[in-house]
């Protein structure tokens, strides 16, 4: 029996999302980096990633403590009203939590990788939020676009998903192959390859790009790279938003690629989930701080918000530390003209206009400053 189920069950959790010609980065069954794979199953302290969650699961792994909740004021219905338009064009952005950010303009709403779920996996199974979402499901206004960067659990939440689609009916748009999986659940999507765009329906001038970034998929563990992962450039009046979605750093070429489709207003980087042994300071998956503003320099963004930590524990830092490492390396940067910093989960934020000019393509004194944050003090006791 046991052979027996052996042999069936992988190819029962199997997948196929997508049909298509060989390219780049798929080969007619599954998708891949073509700047390297993002995750060898190994942690780069040691150790294989299997050994990593079940030292999680046991209790085993000597992580530092986290708080099993975090206090959380969320967004009222007045908070999130529309914006009237004007000259510079407002804009309005709420962290909801984990990568589920709204941001808001006169006549749209955009939301990004929603989720509402309690647990970050399917079956009631995998870890917990220990902050509740920064705006009530209920309290959302009416979604008018949603952004979705690949089929982890933590990012593509069937549920919310379908509880949203039944409501607004909103355009989504994601990336190769995802939109099977919201298809089974009657959701309705737009899937596009790296460098396609999208117009964005009843808004002249706005449309999504998909982009490139540096990560992997899987919902059933045999599905691995059914689907495609990627990040978006979202083209808007006043200046673009960039969603990094879930990503490694690779080549670091992928920020200077969405760059080129025009100035960003408004980028949402991920900082956190990088650690899985003592001292790790990003993984072939993840980029932690360090590498979230190598990310943020080469986008040239005039304002960032960091994303993807203080949700769900998925990783072996400390609660605190990815803001406390990305404020050093900010510090280290010496980008002073332009803002990355920690919002507060719930709490809407006004994002400035674009500045009158934009930073060189390669701001010199940045790359070199971080090379070096590695070798001070601030940074080495966040280890």
């Amino acid at each position: 029996m046991l052979a027996l189920a052996a042999a069936v069950v992988p190819h029962f959790l199997d997948r196929i999302y997508y049909r298509g010609p060989v390219d780049g980065h798929f080969d007619g069954a599954r998708f891949a980096n073509p700047d390297g794979d993002a995750d060898t199953g190994r942690t780069p302290g040691g150790g294989s990633r299997a050994g990593f969650f079940w030292r999680s699961l046991t209790g085993s792994d000597d992580r530092p403590a986290w708080p099993d909740r975090v206090p959380v004021r969320p967004a009222r219905m007045a908070e999130l009203a529309p914006l009237t338009p004007g000259r510079p064009v407002p804009m309005r952005a709420t962290w909801i939590g984990h990568a589920s950010v709204l941001v808001q303009l006169p006549g749209l709403s955009i939301l990004t990788d929603p989720v509402w779920a309690e647990r970050a996996g399917p079956w009631d199974f995998g870890p917990k939020r220990v902050a509740d979402p920064g705006i009530a499901l209920a309290d959302l206004p009416r979604i008018d676009l949603i952004l979705i960067s690949h089929n982890h659990y933590d990012h593509l939440d069937i549920a919310t998903l379908k509880r949203l689609w039944d409501r607004d009916h909103p355009q989504i748009v994601t990336s190769l192959g995802n939109d099977a999986i919201l298809r089974s659940r009657g959701i309705e999507a737009v899937a596009a390859d790296w460098g396609r765009s999208v117009p964005v329906a009843q808004r002249p001038g706005v449309a999504v790009t998909v982009t490139r970034n540096h990560h992997w998929g899987s919902r059933w563990f045999a599905d691995r790279n059914r689907g495609l992962w990627s990040s978006f450039v979202v083209t808007l009046p006043g200046g673009n938003l960039f969603f990094a979605g879930d990503t490694g750093f690779g080549d670091g070429e992928w920020p200077r690629e969405a760059r080129r489709l025009g100035p960003i207003r408004l980028a949402l980087i991920p900082i956190g989930a990088f650690r899985f042994s003592p001292g790790q300071m990003a993984s072939g998956a993840h980029i932690g701080p360090l590498h979230a503003v190598s990310v943020f320099d080469r986008l040239g963004a005039q304002t960032a918000i960091p994303i993807h930590w203080g949700t769900f524990r998925l990783s072996y830092e400390a609660y605190r530390t990815p803001p406390r490492l990305l404020a050093a390396a900010m510090h280290c940067s010496g980008i002073t003209d332009r803002g990355f910093a920690p919002v507060r989960i719930g709490r809407p934020v006004t994002i400035p206009p674009l500045g009158g000019t934009t930073p060189a393509e390669a701001a010199a004194a940045a790359p070199a400053a971080l090379s070096r944050c590695l070798d001070t003090p601030e940074v080495r006791v966040l280890r």
